[in-house]
């Protein structure tokens, strides 16, 4: 069953109302077919009003959306289900929280790295909300090296709360694993593209996060902080997360404007939890073009290029 948000509700209601007129035909033998023409046209258009005019924190919301596809459901449906995943860093355990595998992109090996959330209680907690450990940083870059060495390039998929805070991930040395994970893939010799797919929050997201290419959802959020712990350092409550949210300037179109990321993509005008398979083949497409065009640039202007870029963010006149 559909989830749906308080904005909304406007859409569950039309949504609602076609069931029933559907439902009405089918038991009366009436053709009720210009009634839901007329009901369809009106979910359409109440659609494109309310996703044209969605506030941040609105998009903070779409982007924490139970219904909202994951990175495994991503993998799997841009490689057709011809994705191996690869598990452990070698070193302490295998992070669920992080996955990563060799995948075949219309015949292409390509590795495919990224936070995975759980569908239900269970999996999140298996999952630990898509917050990793040490370990996931660590596996995420054995898997690069492994890229690396056999020449395939490499697409993360960002999907985050934030690294895990807990007193044994810093034991094991959080911080020291995102800092190298941010300082061996300004060196990588393959193409990388970031994408974030959901929430990239903190340095959670920037460990996966630096590539030749970064690019966000539409609706995505991409923060040092969350709206809630903003609002809460700053007002010691949570209920101005909205105006944190407005304040942090997170979402894609403030990240673009602001040269943080170098692309946005278009969702479907009901949001990527409506509609999976049309997000799916629209990431895919993004994926196989931007490797095309990283692919003929020398790996050595490459690696300039990409030190170049981050250089130049969070810098401003």
């Amino acid at each position: 069953m559909a989830t749906y948000l308080d904005f909304e509700e406007p859409l569950r209601e039309l949504e609602e109302q076609i069931q029933q007129t559907k439902e009405i035909g089918n038991n009366t033998n009436v053709d009720m077919s210009d009634k839901i023409k007329e009901l369809e046209d009106k979910l359409q258009a109440k659609t494109k009003e309310i996703f044209s005019n969605l506030t941040p924190w609105q998009r903070v919301q779409l982007s924490r959306h139970p219904d909202r596809p994951y990175t495994l459901a991503y993998i799997n449906a841009i490689t057709d289900g011809l994705f191996q995943e690869l598990h452990g860093d070698r070193n302490v355990k295998d992070d669920k929280a992080m996955v990563g595998g060799f995948g075949l992109l219309d015949g292409e090996t390509v590795m495919f790295i990224g936070q995975q959330k759980g569908i239900n209680t269970k999996m999140r907690q298996y999952r630990n909300f898509g917050m990793p450990n040490p370990e996931g940083y660590r596996k995420a870059l054995r898997l690069m090296r492994l890229a690396e060495k056999f020449n395939k390039p490499i697409v993360t998929l960002i999907d985050t709360p934030g690294a895990f805070p807990g007193l044994e991930a810093e034991e094991r040395g959080q911080g020291e694993a995102i800092a190298r994970n941010i300082y061996e893939m300004m060196r990588l010799k393959v193409p990388v593209i970031c994408i974030v797919i959901g929430e990239g929050a903190s340095g959670g997201a920037l460990g996966i996060g630096v590539g030749d290419r970064v690019l966000m959802l539409e609706n995505t959020w991409y923060s040092v902080i969350s709206p809630e712990s903003c609002s809460s350092i700053l007002w010691r409550s949570w209920d101005f997360k909205e105006r944190a949210a407005e304040a942090l300037k997170l979402t894609s179109e403030d990240m673009k404007k602001l040269g943080i990321v170098d692309g946005v993509i278009k969702e479907p005008i009901n949001g990527a939890h409506r509609n999976h398979e049309e997000t799916f083949k629209i990431v895919k497409k993004h994926i196989k073009k931007h490797i095309a065009e990283l692919k003929q640039i020398d790996p050595e202007k490459r690696i300039d290029d990409r030190i170049k870029a981050f250089e130049k963010r969070g810098v401003w006149k």
